[in-house]
């Protein structure tokens, strides 16, 4: 008999396994290196096709590449200048008020007429107090070990050096090289298998790139619709919290579940145990994630897109997990890649190979010697 090992389709598969297992070996040995080179794919993978398109009308590749590259840098460094006094201002006025916050919270930890809030408070309060100590001394370490890795080791200098200077050299290489590394990577297949590649690869892209636009214009819609909102109501801090709600919103429900949260926490040290700013801060989520679902997804995302949030969750979290902040810039584009690959291995499976309606009885029953009845 043959070893089904030896037959071609076996030894392709095996190939490719191992060479699988290979890259996920070299990613998690080189994770702390990876983040400038996974920062500038992704910045290329977004930025290429403005670039084509420039390209098209008439410009140079190269001179469209830096023009793209300095508008994009350019609007990055005005959004944090505009950005960042807003947000430092707001955790500025976070820290004044905390210890505000923290009075109320005590006083309503011995109030008998909300004994289940009472009791919360008292055991967050002790946990809090037991941990003290332990918080100080973890808090002291790890400073003394930021700043001898700081000045002594340099790694974090050369992270910080690489991810901000780094980073945009890479894209604009990979960027102005782009359409020669898709033919040099599409010279590398097969010929026979070609066009089933090409078709997946169409497939992926137009999975990630739909689900990258539509997702950040949700996150920008619902940030902003939260701060409002939050401000509106004249809660505090309901800047920083729609912004840090919209910026999670990337991971569906968790930047809804996050903001209501934060919110009910700082409605009730500012306002007490009142019903109405609670209602309405449960009310401005139950909103928002309303919008999210049935008005904003069908339109910006669509069903097109096929990505499960559950499993969009569990790949954020467990590459997260296995590489860090590289792992949730590489999470979405593998997680939709998966989904592809999985959805054609079950195409390509003989759909009539086991037919479970009428018809399929009776040519099962043929093929075991049985007579079937007409």
């Amino acid at each position: 008999m043959p070893n089904p090992a030896s037959s071609p389709a076996a030894r392709t598969a095996i190939f490719w396994l191992a060479t699988l297992a290979l890259l996920v070996m070299a990613a998690v040995l080189l994770r702390d290196v990876l983040l400038p080179f996974v920062g500038g794919l992704a910045l290329a993978y977004l930025l290429d096709p403005l670039v084509t398109r420039l390209e098209r009308l008439g410009l140079h590749r190269g001179a469209a590449t830096l023009f793209i590259l300095a508008v994009f840098f350019a609007g990055v460094i005005l959004l944090l200048v505009l950005a960042l006094p807003i947000l430092i201002a707001e955790i500025t006025v976070l820290i004044e008020k905390l210890p505000g916050y923290i009075k109320r919270l005590q006083a309503l930890a011995v109030d008998p007429s909300h004994p289940s809030i009472s009791k919360a408070i008292n055991v967050g309060i002790e946990q809090a107090e037991r941990s003290s100590g332990e918080l100080a001394s973890v808090g002291a370490g790890w400073l003394s070990d930021f700043l001898r890795a700081l000045w002594s080791d340099g790694r974090m200098l050369l992270s910080i050096f690489s991810l901000l200077v780094v980073t945009p050299i890479i894209t604009a290489y990979l960027v102005y090289d782009w359409n020669g590394i898709i033919a040099t990577a599409d010279r590398l297949i097969p010929s026979a298998h070609r066009d089933t590649i090409r078709e997946l690869a169409r497939e992926i892209d137009s999975t990630v790139a739909g689900f990258l636009r539509g997702q950040a214009t949700i996150c920008l819609l619902l940030g902003v619709f939260y701060a409002l909102a939050l401000r509106a109501i004249g809660l505090d801090h309901g800047l920083l919290i729609g912004v840090v709600s919209g910026l999670l919103g990337f991971v569906p429900y968790f930047g809804s579940l996050t903001g209501i949260v934060l919110s009910l926490g700082v409605a009730i040290a500012q306002f007490g145990v009142t019903w109405t700013p609670i209602v309405l801060v449960l009310g401005i989520f139950l909103v928002g994630q309303s919008l999210s679902d049935y008005v904003l997804a069908p339109y910006f995302v669509g069903n097109k897109v096929h990505l499960n949030p559950v499993w969009l969750m569990f790949a954020l979290f467990s590459f997260g997990y296995l590489f860090g902040f590289v792992g949730l810039l590489i999470a979405v584009p593998l997680a939709a890649s998966i989904g592809v690959l999985v959805r054609f291995a079950l195409r390509q499976q003989p759909a009539n190979s086991i037919d479970w309606d009428g018809a399929g009885k009776l040519e099962a029953g043929a093929d075991l010697g049985e007579t079937p009845s007409p």
